[in-house]
């Protein structure tokens, strides 16, 4: 058993991340298309100094081979995956696609962001 059981992961930076979520959909509303939800989060870390790696090229390996590559949305600070989506709920694909991509990359957080009609819902999967 590790000794920050219990305890929230990245509780810190996961907040910076939630926050400019939230800034982001404030400014912008919803009903625009993924990317550029993504632009406006990509200069919000910027801004407030947070690394991060955008469309970050994850291979995905089967017995050894590669065998496809899929694309994280977000790898902030080299800890925390962050995947953009838009609508109103989240799928049963969406949570098994950010748990592949914990998997990929040996990662312990995603966050699964939903820009929705009634504001940005937000899921954190852990790996």
């Amino acid at each position: 058993m590790n000794g920050d059981s219990g305890k929230v992961v990245y509780k810190e930076l996961s907040f910076k991340i939630v926050g400019i979520l939230f800034e982001v959909y404030n400014e912008l509303g919803y009903g625009y298309r993924e990317k550029y939800y993504e632009e406006a989060i990509a200069r919000c870390f910027i801004k407030d100094g947070i690394k991060f790696q955008r469309q970050l090229a994850c291979d995905l390996i089967f017995k050894g081979e590669k065998i496809g590559i899929n694309f994280l949305d977000f790898l902030v600070e080299d800890k925390i995956i962050l995947e953009l989506k838009k609508g109103n709920s989240f799928s049963k694909n969406n949570i098994e696609q950010v748990r592949n991509y914990l998997e990929a990359t040996g990662k312990r957080l995603a966050i699964l962001a939903n820009f929705t009609s009634k504001g940005v819902k937000f899921l954190r999967v852990l790996g």
